[in-house]
């Protein structure tokens, strides 16, 4: 699943290619794509004769700002987004066409169709769900070793579901959380409230340290992931422990180990990262 780099990297390169663009029609092939409005009519008829003014993020949520609505875009699994002419052929994987006046379509293709969209009045979206109940960026003002400690000491929970819980912190997934906890030499089954006021310090330091040097190079590509030009990010030539079963640690040449946690495939390093505080 893309995480927040990646998906930042999405909104990059969409901003760039639609940004401006208004939209002439509306296709929808599978309409379960389609979370608000009930019905895809309700949706291809309400985006009809807008335009596309500015592309946000909020965690791993991509918004398409329109001038009366608000379009709230999950890729989930392998959702993508590409910009097409119109009299280009779309394949069986592409649900979602949004014909421009410019003769232009942007494909929205997904082989898995997990991906989500929602359309919300202008201004209204981030008061209801799926985006109301998000927490805070990493590198948001509002994620402050204060928040950390109050979030992360009343729970019993292991780090590494704590960190995957998009209520406390958005944007991290499976990936980037097993890389910020080797960068903070935490074990992913430390128990949250164990963690001390020093070591939530560097996790705090690791999480937005982690993103932004992934975002910077584009993002992770470990799976099918590429940005709406068709590049893939390269960020995954300096992962430290994710996908890296059996190799030596990058810190201390221990090999590193994979294991469950929080049902997910977690790798860590069993030198640096020790369970006990």
């Amino acid at each position: 699943m893309p995480e927040l780099p990646e998906v930042e990297s999405v909104r990059r390169s969409l901003s760039e290619l639609v940004t401006g663009k208004e939209i002439k029609k509306v296709t929808v092939h599978w309409p379960k794509i389609i979370k608000h409005p009930l019905t895809y009519e309700q949706f291809q008829d309400a985006l009809q004769g807008q335009v596309i003014r500015e592309i946000q993020r909020r965690g791993k949520f991509l918004i398409f700002q329109l001038d009366e609505y608000s379009l709230v875009s999950h890729l989930r699994m392998e959702g993508n987004y590409s910009l097409q002419d119109e009299k280009d052929e779309p394949d069986k994987h592409t649900h979602i066409l949004f014909h421009f006046m410019d003769g232009s379509t942007l494909f929205y293709r997904d082989v898995r169709k997990f991906g989500t969209m929602h359309l919300f009045a202008a201004g209204t979206e981030n008061n209801v769900l799926p985006l109301a109940k998000l927490g805070p960026e990493p590198f948001s003002e509002e994620c402050t070793l204060a928040y950390l400690q109050k979030k992360l000491g009343k729970t019993d929970r292991l780090i590494k579901a704590a960190l995957l819980d998009q209520t406390i912190v958005t944007g991290l997934g499976n990936i980037y959380v097993d890389e910020v906890l080797i960068r903070s030499r935490i074990h992913p089954e430390r128990v949250s409230k164990t963690l001390t006021k020093d070591e939530i310090l560097t996790l705090q330091k690791e999480m937005k340290e982690t993103l932004l040097e992934s975002i910077e190079a584009g993002g992770s590509s470990v799976h099918s992931y590429m940005n709406s030009h068709g590049l893939s990010g390269t960020y995954q030539e300096r992962l430290k422990v994710y996908g890296r079963k059996g190799e030596p640690c990058p810190f201390c040449g221990t090999l590193i180990e994979k294991i469950k946690v929080a049902g997910r495939g977690t790798h860590f390093c069993p030198a640096c990262q020790t369970p006990e505080p």
